[in-house]
Formats: C-alpha cells, structure tokens, sequence
C-alpha cells in the first residue's frame, strides 16, 4: 500500500481490453495525494467476473509539464487522477 505524497509510476505495460487508467500517464511519475478505500477490480468486473481481490485506489497527481512537454501554463499547473494499485509502481 502506498502513503500520501509518496512518489509513483504509473506501469508502462501494455492492455488490451477495458482500463481505466489513462494510455498519456503510463510511465508517468507522480505524488499520491490521497488514498481512498478499495474497490473492486474494475478491469476484471467488467468482463462478468466477481472483480476480487478489490484494489486500492489513490489520487495522484502530476506536474501537467511532465505529461505534456507542449505545456505553456504555470509550472506549479497538476492534474489530478485516481489510479488503481495494481497500476502503480515505486518511483
């Protein structure tokens, strides 16, 4: 489990299929924000299965520069996303 304001990656991997973490983040670091509870998998309930063992999600959030080179706004600009665990990787 990670902590508030602990550094992530978002996982690189390939997926095929129903995800709900965003194709722009993955390899992207960033800073949990906040944990919230645990839910079920979303990616495996999708597919009729009963979505266990339920995954912790976290809100993180990014430097807007580090996901998009091509940003011209303040450099202190975040974007803020809930990723599922099994997407997360130490930073």
């Amino acid at each position: 489990m990670y902590q508030r304001g602990q550094e992530v990656r978002v996982a690189a991997r390939q997926h095929e299929g129903h995800h709900r973490t965003p194709a722009y983040l993955k390899g992207k670091q960033g800073t949990v924000t906040r944990v919230h509870a645990s839910f079920l998998n979303p990616e495996t309930h999708a597919y009729g299965t009963d979505g266990l063992p339920e995954q912790a999600l976290y809100l993180v959030s990014f430097a807007q520069s580090d996901v998009w080179p091509e940003h011209h706004g303040d450099a202190a600009d975040r974007l803020y996303v809930d990723v599922f665990e099994h997407w997360l990787e130490e930073a």
